[in-house]
């Protein structure tokens, strides 16, 4: 008697949880809107123009969610967070997901109880400076003032690398890279540090960006990406195989231009096949639609198309592509496969 009753309440435990791992999905579908994080202002990752426009590469994935779940790129409210803000909003259902410069770390995935569902940018931390100050090291910063982002990793890693090259610093806090901007250019910090990528994206901004100088010194491992919350199993999955999808797309020569001549009839690929939904059943397997990667894709592109777009050498960030050019161009980007 009591195995029964401990197996049903195993069984209640688990339909429950099963229901919470729904919910997000659902609640998306239900709402017609998926709810973004992204940062306050980033230019290439996340910004809004003129118009009140969000754009950028991190917008691309919130919108390539929005369409491989709602048919439509522009179904997005976009909730900008800060360093502090941002895992709040997320724990507190506030967000769906968190698209935002955000690290994967040990306790961000453990401790917080997040699930990071793939990588979109590897990066590592850098060091800013006026061109002015003479410094072409970042060793040479002994005694600066720098400018530093709270509630991000950036704030250990500063702290490990001027202690490990026994120099000392004095921290200039700020909440928003609009912030730092701002207390940099007045003079309030000798030096601005965060994510490489953040500082190209920084300075492109700047009146002059001729006049900054971004310092040779990568001083730690960024792998950016998208986080859902944790015990949202359904969720995670379609967020991580969209970023997949975006990322496969590229390396299988699947563009905005072309795929809607590919989606029309199965291929000669069956990968690429299974991807557009016109061999076998991914779509139905992650609860949408057997188009949701044609959907996803054509929202902004493959991942290549979002970078070079958003981020890439002919942009004013002017990023090259690095270790996030695909695995069969010597980069990191891998997608597992789609079978």
């Amino acid at each position: 008697m009591t195995k029964t009753v401990f197996l049903g309440a195993l069984t209640v435990a688990g339909l429950t949880a099963g229901a919470a791992a729904a919910a997000t999905l659902d609640d998306v579908k239900a709402r017609g809107t998926l709810n973004c994080g992204v940062t306050t202002g980033l230019v290439g990752f996340a910004a809004p123009d003129a118009n009140g426009e969000w754009g950028g590469f991190d917008v691309g994935v919130c919108r390539a969610v929005a369409a491989a779940v709602l048919g439509d790129p522009t179904a997005v409210e976009f909730v900008p967070t800060t360093g502090k803000t941002r895992f709040t909003a997320l724990a507190s259902g506030e967000i769906d997901m968190l698209a935002r410069n955000t690290t994967w770390t040990f306790s961000r995935d453990v401790d917080l109880k997040f699930e990071f569902t793939g990588i979109n940018y590897y990066d590592g931390q850098g060091f800013m400076v006026p061109k002015e100050l003479g410094v072409s090291s970042a060793k040479e910063l002994d005694g600066a003032t720098v400018c530093i982002q709270t509630g991000t990793t950036t704030e250990l890693n500063l702290a490990d690398y001027f202690r490990k090259n026994n120099i000392s610093y004095q921290p200039v806090p700020i909440e928003t890279n609009a912030e730092g901007q701002q207390q940099y250019l007045a003079g309030a910090c000798d030096t601005y540090t965060t994510d490489a990528s953040g500082l190209a994206a920084t300075r492109a901004a700047f009146e002059d960006p001729s006049e900054h100088v971004i310092l040779p010194e990568i001083v730690s491992k960024e792998p950016l990406g998208p986080l859902v919350r944790h015990g949202d199993n359904e969720w995670g999955d379609v967020v991580r195989w969209t970023l997949n999808a975006l990322i496969a797309a590229e390396e299988r020569g699947v563009t905005s231009a072309n795929i809607a001549e590919l989606a029309a009839a199965p291929t000669e690929s069956p990968e690429i096949n299974r991807l557009l939904g016109t061999e076998g059943n991914l779509g139905e397997m992650l609860g949408l639609e057997a188009d949701w990667a044609v959907k996803a894709i054509s929202a902004g592109g493959n991942y290549g198309e979002l970078f070079e777009k958003n981020i890439g050498e002919n942009t004013p960030v002017g990023l090259a592509r690095g270790l996030n050019a695909q695995w069969t161009e010597g980069g990191l980007l891998y997608a597992p496969p789609f079978r």
